[in-house]
């Protein structure tokens, strides 16, 4: 009965079009109380007494500034039960009043900038806005600097999007992939690149000798391999004593349906169990394994950042002499 009640609770609280109203106009956007009035041109108190239902619900989260409390949905946090039911209402978000809620968002937002500078204005969560040039990809391409590696293995590359951003960073690079058309498009991407080769092969089975490889790269493969425990065992198999694997893979989710048209066969990995594939199938030393990002568009797929080690060959211990 308990499970009932919650469900029920959950129904009513998206019951209230106003309260689905003030949760699309969250999106994205961080506004105090006074500024959320001024666009919805509802009484403050009817506001206020929202908000705090959302926030108990896990749909927002507020921070105080001043004396001011800023709401913005809670998209990480967000209880999936919630989570669920609000994926559903993602078409609600082109009704006119939620159109004409964003537009005068906009106006809002714009006078805020006007009274200040940007970075003032976004200052302690500047990273979830834009500014011209200040994108992740122009950000990506700037900390490639810092980065030097050796020989690397982009097991399952596709169409060497990857491998064309690391090739400069790297003594060589070899692109592996199961299908033969995909990896003929990362040749025709990477043509006249000296450093890097390819390899038509299963990450389940990789067609290298032992300690081939300082880096292996399994970027959204694992769930697409029937044995993903085996694919982990023959990417530490493939590197060298030292060296480094990196994984990205989905959270675990409930929408097979969607993933299963991209050829995946598993629905996702709980970071738990991510993390006893590595350490103990495949004898890694794991030194990151967390969801790091979640898609903001529904159904709002989580990412699992893995990083691990193989433990560094054994110093030999010196002989004494006689």
């Amino acid at each position: 009965m308990i499970a009932l009640a919650k469900a029920v609770d959950t129904l009513r609280l998206f019951a209230d079009p106003t309260r689905v109203r003030l949760a699309h106009l969250l999106d994205g956007n961080e506004l105090s109380v006074a500024e959320i009035t001024q666009i919805t041109l509802l009484p403050q108190s009817r506001v206020s007494t929202h908000l705090g239902k959302l926030r108990e619900a896990g749909v927002l989260r507020d921070r105080r500034q001043g004396a001011s409390t800023y709401y913005a949905r809670n998209d990480s946090g967000m209880p999936d039960p919630v989570r669920r039911l609000w994926s559903l209402l993602a078409e609600s978000r082109d009704e006119p009043v939620v159109r004409n809620d964003r537009q005068r968002c906009q106006e809002v937002l714009r006078a805020r900038r006007r009274a200040k500078s940007w970075p003032e204005s976004v200052a302690g969560h500047m990273e979830r806005h834009y500014s011209p040039g200040r994108t992740w990809e122009a950000t990506l391409f700037a900390l490639l600097g810092f980065i030097q590696l050796g020989d690397v293995l982009d097991a399952g590359s596709g169409d060497g999007a990857m491998a064309a951003l690391l090739l400069p960073r790297c003594r060589s690079l070899t692109c592996l992939d199961k299908s033969p058309r995909v990896l003929q498009a990362a040749r025709k991407r990477l043509a006249g690149q000296r450093n890097v080769s390819f390899a038509p092969g299963d990450v389940q089975a990789l067609p290298f000798a032992d300690q081939s490889f300082d880096q292996v790269l399994l970027l959204h493969v694992l769930t697409c391999a029937q044995d993903p425990a085996l694919a982990l065992r023959e990417a530490s198999r493939v590197l060298r004593p030292g060296g480094a694997l990196v994984v990205g893979t989905l959270a675990r989710h409930q929408h097979g349906d969607v993933t299963a048209g991209y050829g995946h066969v598993i629905a996702g990995f709980s970071p738990r169990t991510l993390h006893g594939f590595l350490a103990r199938e495949a004898g890694l030393q794991v030194e990151q394994c967390e969801v790091t990002s979640r898609e903001k568009r529904p159904p709002h797929f989580s990412v699992i950042t893995a990083f691990a080690r193989k433990p560094a060959a054994a110093t030999p211990a010196k002989q004494e002499s006689p």
